[in-house]
């Protein structure tokens, strides 16, 4: 089970309490640190007998491939495991992919993957968006792109929206148009509009006020309720505090902690007992082309294939109906009668999508144009992924002989979603690059962090990205 971890501090923290956090923060890092570099000659020998063993067999290996249309291909979120695989699958079906990521993340690891051909940092869309849509554009001419797909950042999916009319005239842009990435971005409207189309999904209200929460009648309810973020919150997203408290005084209180307002609302939803899922979902023109389906948690880090009939049938109806083109992924659950909820919709690209790592037909659901006679979904062969730096932290909270038999079948069933023998500089310049140049670069900044997502390859801060 995910762990649900908060190092925020109240308002009030005195000089002295400042200091013996700072001071614990730094001894973290370096401590995280110390751990990296004992690790870096473990992992470095793994890379260079991987880079040997490529080289010792490749007189017997298959000739590249070269596709019969061969694309020039633009993908952002380089930071993102989610990122290389899709570069990957491109790379082997015989296109050519150029990578892009924001400046602060100029040090991704990914760059130096085989299946890139040229990396490029950009602004930061939020900070700047002419600069970033000017960018692109300036990339998009300058290597020839055929198609970009964006592999977004919460953050980055709406302003890679308003970027879609400025590259359509040089390139295919697969992702939404403004307003409907909007919609689905919103955790209210996504309810709201799924519900007219008929579909299932919980109880729902906006919030914008801390007030609104106090004065709702609860007792008019058979289910609880949590509440959520409209905006992305990396941290707050893990708290699914239940509504309401034992007592008003702690429904109160625990609802003004939150940064609650007009200009950043938030969803009261009801919750619902049942087992959560979560997809990956890629669509062309109301087509599900490409889909996955797993067991989640809100710190999902574990990807295993499930067949859900139920899911796939909602999501089919639900793009269908909205003739969406791009990436879409949805949160689930599903109650103990059978009845699918969907509790969220991101319209980006889910690092479920790592399960295709040995799926031949990725750039095809993407791309092509025939229609398909069922969406391709992970091999029967395929693994199910992980990280491993994840899974040997989970390691120091194992407190029974259960727990350690599931961590290890965990690491002999599955396969590392960023290690492959065939492209191993990644899993070295990931963990013994990217990861320890933003914790020089907290350090140097005597700044505080909550976890290292190693999937999503940044440092979880408060107020982050």
């Amino acid at each position: 089970m995910a762990q649900s971890i908060s190092l925020s501090l109240p308002e009030s923290t005195t000089p002295s309490t400042s200091v013996g956090v700072r001071i614990a923060d730094l001894f973290k890092t370096l401590g995280t640190l110390t751990l990296l570099l004992i690790a870096f000659p473990f992992n470095a020998l793994i890379v260079l007998i991987a880079l040997l063993w490529g080289i010792v067999r490749s007189p017997f290996t298959k000739k590249a491939v070269v596709a019969a249309h061969p694309q020039t291909i633009l993908v952002s979120g380089a930071k993102m495991t989610k990122a290389l695989q899709l570069a990957r699958s491109f790379h082997t079906a015989g296109h050519r992919v150029i990578l892009i990521e924001g400046h602060k993340y100029w040090l991704s690891g990914h760059r130096f993957s085989k299946a890139v051909s040229r990396f490029y940092t950009v602004p930061a869309p939020q900070l700047d968006p002419e600069s970033y849509i000017q960018a692109l554009v300036e990339i998009v001419k300058k290597e020839k792109v055929d198609i970009y797909v964006p592999v977004c950042s919460p953050v980055a999916s709406y302003y890679d929206s308003l970027a879609k009319p400025a590259l359509s005239q040089y390139c295919e842009v697969f992702h939404f148009d403004a307003d409907i990435t909007k919609m689905l971005d919103d955790k209210f409207a996504f309810t709201d509009k799924a519900r007219s189309l008929g579909l299932s999904v919980p109880k729902s209200f906006k919030i914008t006020d801390p007030q609104q929460v106090i004065n709702f009648d609860f007792s008019q309810e058979t289910r609880k309720y949590i509440l959520k973020s409209i905006a992305y919150d990396s941290v707050r997203r893990l708290d699914l505090t239940k509504l309401p408290c034992d007592t008003p005084e702690e429904t109160a209180a625990f609802v003004k902690s939150l940064p609650i307002s007009p200009e950043s609302p938030w969803i009261m939803q009801e919750f619902i007992p049942g087992k959560e899922f979560c997809t990956h979902s890629t669509v062309r023109d109301g087509e599900l082309r490409l889909h996955c389906c797993c067991h989640s948690c809100a710190f999902q880090i574990n990807y295993e294939n499930v067949e859900n009939p139920q899911i796939r049938e909602w999501v089919q109806q639900f793009v269908k109906s909205l003739q969406l083109t791009g990436q879409v992924s949805f949160d689930f659950i599903q109650a103990a009668d059978g009845t699918v909820y969907a509790i969220e919709c991101n319209p980006r690209t889910h690092s479920a999508i790592t399960m295709f790592y040995n799926h031949p037909g990725v750039a095809e659901a993407y791309f092509g144009k025939t229609l398909l006679a069922a969406p391709h979904q992970p091999l029967a062969s395929s693994k199910p992924t992980y990280w491993i730096y994840h899974e040997i932290w989970r390691l120091t909270g194992i407190r029974s002989w259960k727990q350690l038999q599931t961590s290890v079948d965990t690491l002999l069933r599955g396969t590392d979603a960023i290690l492959r023998l065939d492209d191993p500089v990644p899993f070295l310049t990931l963990h013994h690059w990217q990861i320890p140049l933003l914790l020089l670069k907290n350090l140097q900044q005597l700044k505080g962090w909550v976890k290292i997502d190693f999937n999503i390859g940044k440092l979880v801060e408060l107020g982050g990205d």
